[in-house]
């Protein structure tokens, strides 16, 4: 990656300030911890929270919201954060669970599962979005968080880059479905093996509610 110099750099390290200001804000409360999810609208795979905690004066140039980095790029975040942050920890819930509670359930299981296994206790809680039920930490949703708040930005890339990887493993048991390339979310691809050979022991049973609509029969599951 090329090297920020002069304004560029200036203007990088302005926007990450921006980003710090509801870090600043709630610093007195005790260790600001962001969280933040991946994989609530795939169609086979876990749905993994992360949280994160950094340090007040952090720099981790060109940290944003993981939708709008490069896979290259959330990698090497991915490996600066676990070196900057104070504390990081994250957890999956998988496609059983999701189908047996649903998906927001699921989501605020996997976020409690990753507060309960960090190392150091949050006194506050920024959260894209939502206010997670049976969490005694105060919490501050933020909607569109992750491109408001360095530590839900943090997160977003811990809990994106962690299920992606996961979901790579799993191409490896189930090639014909081409998980390395979209991570379990609905492609054209995706759907076309759906329907030739029905779902695998990774789908999320109640997202493929379509599959029951579709005329034909497919040729058989895997």
């Amino acid at each position: 990656m090329r090297e920020l110099k002069g304004e560029k750099l200036a203007a990088e390290l302005d926007r990450l300030s921006g980003m710090m200001e509801y870090e600043r804000a709630h610093a007195s409360e005790g260790p600001v911890c962001g969280i933040d999810e991946a994989g609530r609208g795939p169609l086979a795979g876990p749905v993994c929270a992360a949280c994160v905690i950094l340090p007040p004066d952090v720099q981790i140039l060109y940290l944003n919201d993981s939708k709008k980095l490069s896979p290259k790029r959330r990698d090497l975040l991915y490996d600066e954060i676990y070196e900057k942050a104070l504390a990081v920890s994250w957890a999956m819930v998988g496609p059983e669970r999701i189908d047996e509670i649903n998906i927001l359930q699921a989501t605020y299981e996997a976020m409690r599962k990753a507060l309960e296994s960090l190392s150091v206790k949050p006194g506050i809680l920024l959260n894209d979005a939502v206010t997670i039920p049976g969490v005694s930490i105060p919490q501050v949703p933020i909607v569109k968080g992750d491109a408001k708040s360095l530590s839900i930005a943090a997160a977003s890339v811990i809990a994106k880059v962690t299920r992606d990887r996961y979901m790579e493993e799993c191409a490896k048991q189930w090639a014909a479905y081409g998980f390395e390339v979209h991570k379990g979310y609905g492609t054209a691809k995706h759907m076309e093996a759906l329907r030739e050979l029905g779902p695998c022991p990774i789908h999320r049973r109640s997202f493929l509610g379509f599959l029951d609509r579709d005329p034909g029969e497919r040729k058989g599951r895997r």
